[in-house]
């Protein structure tokens, strides 16, 4: 797990997304629930690049992504890699 420091680091590259224990998190909001869904297929494509996943959440058409890596149990640099590179989705 990364330190709090490089974290708190890492986090300020972001927008809109949530330090919540060992996870970093961000809703998306869409129009409605086929645009959601989109959006989770382009996520999939970026994330098998990298080998890293998010948790992923779906209501209605609201996507909650969840990032951590599990090997680490907790943050690691790929968490805030992917986490940019969703937001340029």
């Amino acid at each position: 797990m990364l330190p709090l420091g490089l974290i708190n680091k890492y986090m300020c590259k972001l927008s809109n997304w949530s330090l919540e224990i060992d996870s970093i998190v961000k809703d998306f909001n869409f129009n409605d629930f086929d645009s959601a869904l989109e959006f989770v297929n382009k996520v999939k494509e970026t994330c098998e690049e990298r080998g890293h996943f998010p948790g992923i959440l779906i209501n209605q058409n609201v996507v909650r992504l969840t990032l951590t890596t599990h090997e680490e149990k907790g943050l690691s640099s790929k968490d805030f890699e992917v986490a940019e590179l969703i937001d340029k989705i």
